[in-house]
């Protein structure tokens, strides 16, 4: 700016001694330079209000993120164990509850519901030996084997072949030559990145590479991106890029209703297909490099809306509402179905909901009892603290007196761990 007025002062003082001729090249020098001042004044004006602009909008995302209530979290977090005893199993301290509140927050516009049924399941299994290849899937290309990471069983891709389709695992099922995804079905799991490694990823193909012809397009998932096809999506907040600093392990879910194609990456959907090209017809898991981890994978098989659930049957059979293993501690992804059942009660004034908890029979029976109970009033409390009216609410468990499947498969155990909201 400074530039500018010295330059028009020094036109201004030369248009007083040249010819008419030099003095009208110089009134026009000194107009353009007058408009470039207003010029540059609006310009800078106008990013002093986008400025401000931004910054309201930033404040107003925040408060949506729910980012202003970190200090409201670091006061819970100085709660007595009697205050936390909602959020968190009756045996454990209160640590690890406040962490599960944070989580839940983060992940409160979560929508992504699971299928009613599992029709393929594995954590995997900690009785599976550490060396040994997965012994609920079947091997594609190159090599996978059973490990441990941070406490927990893992699946990992071992074979570092430089070719994205030599490390891959299909679900071993029988006649798996067969389409075995129903016209509705979701997928889910949890797959490790590793910190500040370039273009790590993982891909998901909708059917069996091993036993299947091609369907269609395969879904590639990044650290922080996802893409199928022409479509692809970023996560909001962290940077468009095919590595991150802390890496670490993304949730990643998969909904398919009749054509219509939705993925998750942790708590944000990030790709929506209307028309997906293809029908579904298997799974295959593959990774691009060695030493790449997933765990507590599931196929469910969908079904209709809540609402209609609870007037045809009078209650809603959720197996989406997952806890940490021997705990009443919610999992983030479990806000999925519990923000529908939220939105459901707001939505219907009248519905009460007895919160119901089951287990599968693993395990000491009256601990299970315990256990389904304190799960109950943790999902039931939840609500309460999201809003609804706690007249409208009461829980109870019943372990595993109620199975609804067979105890002797990993899916049958993973349908009778369920909490069942019954109308009263």
């Amino acid at each position: 700016m400074k530039a500018i007025i010295k330059t028009l002062f020094i036109l201004t003082f030369f248009l007083i001694t040249p010819q008419q001729s030099e003095a009208q090249f110089f009134k026009k020098l000194v107009k353009h330079a007058q408009e470039k001042i207003k010029s540059e004044a609006e310009r800078r004006s106008e990013r002093r209000v986008d400025k401000g602009i931004d910054k309201t909008f930033d404040k107003a995302e925040n408060e949506i993120d729910g980012k202003h209530k970190k200090s409201k979290e670091k006061k819970s977090a100085k709660k007595t164990k009697s205050q936390q005893s909602s959020d968190s199993d009756p045996e454990t301290t209160s640590g690890k509850s406040s962490k599960a509140k944070k989580h839940n927050l983060v992940w409160s516009r979560y929508d992504f519901v699971p299928g009613d049924t599992v029709i393929f399941e594995d954590g995997p299994s900690p009785d599976e030996e550490n060396g040994e290849f997965p012994s609920r899937w079947d091997l594609y290309q190159g090599g996978a084997e059973i490990a441990e990471f941070d406490g927990e069983p893992v699946i990992t891709f071992i074979t570092d072949s430089g070719n994205m389709y030599r490390k891959g695992i299909v679900p071993y099922l029988k006649n798996a030559e067969q389409d075995y995804l129903p016209d509705v079905f979701t997928i889910e799991f949890d797959a490790y990145y590793k910190p500040n490694v370039y273009n790590e990823r993982y891909y998901l193909t909708l059917y069996d590479r091993k036993n299947q012809s091609y369907c269609c397009s395969q879904i590639e998932i990044y650290v922080n991106s996802v893409s199928c096809g022409d479509s692809e999506g970023s996560l909001k907040g962290k940077e468009r890029s095919n590595r991150d600093p802390e890496g670490g392990w993304r949730h990643i879910a998969v909904a398919y209703t009749k054509g219509k194609l939705k993925v998750y990456l942790d708590d944000q959907r990030l790709i929506n297909i209307p028309h997906f090209e293809g029908n579904p017809t298997g799974v295959t898991v593959t990774a691009t490099d060695e030493n790449m981890y997933i765990k507590n994978f599931r196929i469910a098989k969908g079904g209709v809306k809540y609402y209609k659930r609870v007037l045809s049957d009078g209650k809603i059979i959720v197996n989406g509402i997952k806890f940490d293993v021997n705990k009443a501690t919610l999992k983030p992804e479990s806000m999925g179905p519990i923000n529908r059942i939220y939105k459901l009660m707001k939505k219907q004034p009248d519905l009460k909901f007895s919160v119901e908890g089951h287990t599968d029979s693993d395990g000491d029976e009256a601990f299970n009892m315990k256990l389904s109970k304190a799960r109950a009033k943790t999902v039931m409390d939840k609500l309460i603290s999201m809003g609804i009216d706690k007249s409208r609410l009461k829980y109870t468990g019943w372990g595993e007196s109620k199975p609804i499947d067979t105890n002797a498969t990993p899916e049958g155990k993973a349908n009778n761990r369920r909490v069942e909201f019954v109308k009263f």
